[in-house]
């Protein structure tokens, strides 16, 4: 699944998942990549004459709609796409005794296998959301003599999972058999310590079905005794990618680990996203190649003078058209909450919506028209919040503008 599947996939289950229905009446209907459409349709229909015994006529009334237009819906294809067909349909207004059916449609972007007829007060998204979940993960091991922190890299994300401290003392200037016997003591506790690290970072790490790494680092020399000496379980050494010196230790020992990494995570993401906004900072601090903000933004792919659209997962617009009684129209980009207070300004009369469209949608088509990489930039990463907190949009460029 390419970034701009996932973005507007995920873009769909947040409005979804925000859908509540007064009582069960809202449809969810998955056909599978494979499966016969017409089939589908008969169950569809058939659920409308279950539906009919419905006691509560506006229960009732609002599910046989939403089914009817369900299989209105589903006559429209010819046969079942690709990967699949995923329908939500159901009466979304606020006002009780009102109806404002509405219809959400997907053919997934990879292939889905479940066959569901739903009715209930929320839309199934579990399917979906397992299409979007993040599948690369690594394994994180820092340690000294003192303490010892286990990670994840999920995605972009690093995730602290647990921190150990050590009862392992200093290293003592005394001579003598006191100096000796506390040596031995000392290399006792720590070979105890190593064991415990070794076992948690088992226990962590062997529960994530999708771990593809492990990655162990240090600011001295025990890291390299603890794999030297094979603490490490033999399920954990298989996925071993890598040992790096590191300088500090805790939660920010753990993102330094990541960054000195970034040979060994080329796949993750986290990398290709930094030396993005990087480049992008580095490019606008020299007043070089790149705009942002919406109106340059817009403007640099529709003089097909834009490389790269740089959209932030965190950037929700619409731009929407309004139009009062007397006839006076504006269109408006805004958020979502914005979209029932608008007055006319000729008038100053209130201004019904007549057209709303993803701003972001917009862009990604014109980036296409033109030839410009899609590049999504997450809000996990400092890179990343740091563009979005400067807009969440950009775009570097072929020639400056």
């Amino acid at each position: 699944m390419d970034d701009e599947s996932s973005f507007k996939l995920k873009k769909l289950i947040k409005e979804l998942d925000a859908v509540r229905g007064r009582h069960t009446e809202l449809v969810t209907v998955y056909v599978p990549a494979g499966g016969n459409l017409q089939d589908s349709i008969d169950q569809v229909k058939s659920e409308g004459s279950t539906a009919s015994n419905i006691k509560s006529k506006a229960t009732r009334k609002n599910v046989v709609d939403a089914l009817e237009k369900i299989t209105q819906h589903l006559r429209t294809f010819r046969k079942t796409p690709p990967n699949g067909l995923a329908v939500f349909c159901g009466n979304v207004s606020e006002n009780e005794g009102a109806a404002d059916l509405k219809i959400w449609s997907i053919e997934p972007p990879v292939e889905m296998r479940q066959k569901l007829y739903w009715c209930d007060q929320v839309f199934v998204l579990d399917p979906l959301r397992d299409m979007v979940k993040e599948k690369d993960v690594y394994g994180l091991v820092i340690l000294d003599s003192k303490e010892a922190e286990i990670g994840l890299l999920i995605g972009k994300r690093v995730v602290s999972m647990r921190h150990l401290d050590s009862a392992v003392p200093g290293k003592t200037t005394k001579g003598g058999y006191s100096q000796m016997r506390y040596q031995h003591v000392r290399v006792a506790l720590l070979n105890d310590f190593m064991k415990e690290v070794a076992e948690n970072a088992a226990k962590i790490l062997l529960e994530q079905p999708d771990l593809k790494g492990v990655i162990v680092g240090g600011p001295g020399p025990n890291k390299d005794s603890f794999i030297k000496n094979e603490y490490l379980t033999a399920q954990i050494r298989k996925k071993l990618i890598g040992v790096r010196d590191i300088s500090y230790m805790g939660e920010y020992g753990l993102g330094e680990l990541v960054n000195r990494s970034q040979d060994l995570l080329l796949e993750a993401g986290l990398v290709h996203e930094r030396e993005i906004v990087e480049k992008f900072f580095t490019e606008l601090q020299r007043n070089g190649k790149v705009v942002y903000g919406l109106e340059k933004t817009e403007k640099a792919l529709d003089n097909g003078a834009a490389e790269s659209l740089m959209i932030s997962e965190g950037f929700e617009l619409w731009r929407a058209r309004f139009r009062c009684q007397s006839g006076h129209e504006k269109t408006e980009d805004m958020v979502e909450f914005g979209l029932d207070k608008q007055v006319c300004d000729i008038c100053k009369t209130r201004m019904g919506l007549q057209e709303k469209r993803d701003v972001m949608e917009i862009l990604t088509e014109k980036a296409e028209q033109f030839g410009a990489k899609l590049e999504l930039i997450s809000t996990d990463s400092r890179e990343g919040k740091q563009f979005k907190e400067m807009g969440g949009i950009g775009a570097t460029l072929r020639y400056k503008v």
